[in-house]
């Protein structure tokens, strides 16, 4: 069987935790490929919101298998955290729950190392959620990290030790100290609590399943735009957050890629600093901001909020060879006489263009828009695809054109019944 994969086509926040829940029953796993901690994926059913930061978001449905893949940045702490609320919520993993020995452990010192370097930045900051992210993903690629694995060998505490001596020895640079002794109890303890957990080797385990005939979900976290390669870079996560990330953070080939599922918001938010062509610094952003509700999962920290971008959609499904869009809180822009969609770009020298262009000519140029005429109802009342209104299905018709993908899924609430099946 075949692996869908499921990504953000903006920068993040587009609503992938929910549509992953919508999707989860017709899959017999879900599967986490990169990020970490950073990330936070709201699902909410039964008038309850769960959020979840490290756990697959499969794990409501017990006959699911949920893997964290080898691509992902694991902190003990939170991902011992995460767990008690589900207990509490009656939610057993201990069955369904797999982690990769490959996945790479972020330290206390990683999350020191990360504010030590965003405040080293002055005015020009990038946004870190503050989680240890890019300091993870460094030692990583540097080949000094610590990985799910490890845990497991009798010097471990040894080999953090070293960890942490290098890690200070950077901060020494910038004239700080880590400070995290009181926090290496706890972390110690959530490590003895990992080591309770089904860690396994994933890569194995996934295609042994595909072999077996099992279909899987691969859940990204983020979106395309905060792509390390490809984003507004680098104001950008310090992972693949496309495609091309599933098959080296799970270990599967591309061949057995399917269905590419693209989420997009009605509209466009971002969180943290760099370019966002379409963003409103007015009354209007502020009305799309309280309307969707729109703070961080993570941290809390108001969107910046604007129009849907369709040059920056396009990239986006270019990359990650899109087949099919799921169009997130339309019911946001209900209120809305007139809804605007950023179709072109105009540069500095006047000239149009429908390419992204790189970051510091991002900051320069003007987006072109056109108008629709709003819906003005109460979408959230509605549960048949036919009884949307005039105006929304032609919002839907004019993003399908253009982009040249069908959309699938229009989400007109943020409860798993309020998902309309366009097809």
């Amino acid at each position: 069987m075949p692996v869908d994969v499921l990504v953000g086509l903006q920068w993040g926040d587009e609503g992938k935790g929910k549509i992953v829940d919508v999707l989860a029953p017709t899959y017999d796993v879900v599967a986490r490929f990169q990020g970490g901690p950073n990330a936070g994926h709201t699902l909410t059913f039964d008038g309850i919101k769960h959020v979840l930061h490290q756990v697959p978001s499969g794990i409501f449905h017990p006959h699911i298998l949920n893997v964290v893949g080898n691509g992902v940045v694991l902190d003990p702490v939170v991902f011992r955290q995460e767990l008690q609320k589900l207990t509490d919520r009656g939610v057993d993993y201990s069955r369904n729950l797999y982690i990769s020995r490959k996945a790479q452990l972020i330290l206390p010192s990683h999350r020191a190392l990360d504010r030590i370097n965003e405040e080293s930045r002055g005015g020009d900051k990038i946004g870190s959620t503050l989680k240890g992210i890019g300091p993870t993903y460094q030692d990583k690629i540097g080949r000094t990290g610590l990985r799910v694995g490890d845990i497991l060998l009798p010097d471990f505490e040894q080999r953090y030790r070293e960890a942490v001596a290098r890690h200070a020895t950077i901060a020494e640079f910038h004239g700080r100290g880590l400070d995290i002794d009181q926090f290496e109890a706890d972390f110690f303890s959530a490590v003895d609590f990992m080591r309770t957990l089904q860690l396994t080797d994933t890569e194995y385990l996934l295609n042994d399943l595909l072999r077996e005939g099992k279909n899987i979900l691969a859940e990204g976290a983020q979106g395309s735009m905060l792509d390390i390669d490809f984003g507004t870079y680098p104001y950008v996560t310090s992972s693949s957050t496309i495609v091309a990330g599933a098959c080296t953070g799970l270990g599967i080939a591309p061949r057995h890629i399917n269905k590419v599922y693209g989420i997009s918001k009605a509209y466009c938010t971002r969180v943290g600093a760099g370019p966002f062509p379409t963003e409103l610094h007015d009354e209007v952003g502020e009305q799309i901001r309280a309307a969707g509700r729109e703070f961080g999962a993570t941290t809390g920290r108001p969107r910046r909020c604007g129009w849907i971008d369709l040059p920056a959609l396009r990239y986006s499904i270019m990359l990650n060879g899109v087949t099919e869009i799921h169009l997130m809180k339309a019911d946001v822009l209900d209120e809305f006489d007139e809804i605007r969609v950023c179709t072109h770009y105009e540069l500095p020298n006047g000239e149009k263009t429908d390419h992204l262009p790189d970051h510091g000519d991002l900051e320069k140029l003007t987006p072109v828009y056109i108008s629709m005429t709003g819906w003005r109802t109460n979408l959230q009342a509605i549960s048949d695809p036919q009884a949307l209104p005039t105006e929304l299905k032609d919002y839907v018709q004019f993003l399908e054109q253009h982009l040249e993908v069908p959309i699938s899924i229009v989400s007109v609430g943020p409860d798993r019944v309020s998902t309309l099946h366009m097809n």
